[in-house]
């Protein structure tokens, strides 16, 4: 897997990639995919993917968010 900066890859991950990276079940993205928490995601055809761009600015608002409460 090529990456980035913060050990990123720098292909659009899967919802396996992105549960691996979160130590998290995908059933869990899923799921905060349904609730509108989790990370954007966008389909591709009938498949989920995530853009490493994204996932790392939503990390970075989480971290925020934990820092200011």
């Amino acid at each position: 897997m090529a990456m980035t900066r913060g050990d990123l890859p720098t292909r659009y991950l899967t919802p396996e990639d992105v549960a691996e990276l979160l130590a998290v079940p995908v059933q869990t993205l899923y799921q905060w995919r349904r609730k509108r928490t989790g990370p954007p995601a966008f389909r591709v055809g009938r498949h989920l993917r995530y853009d490493p761009a994204q996932l790392r600015a939503w990390i970075a608002r989480l971290t925020t968010e934990a820092g200011a409460a």
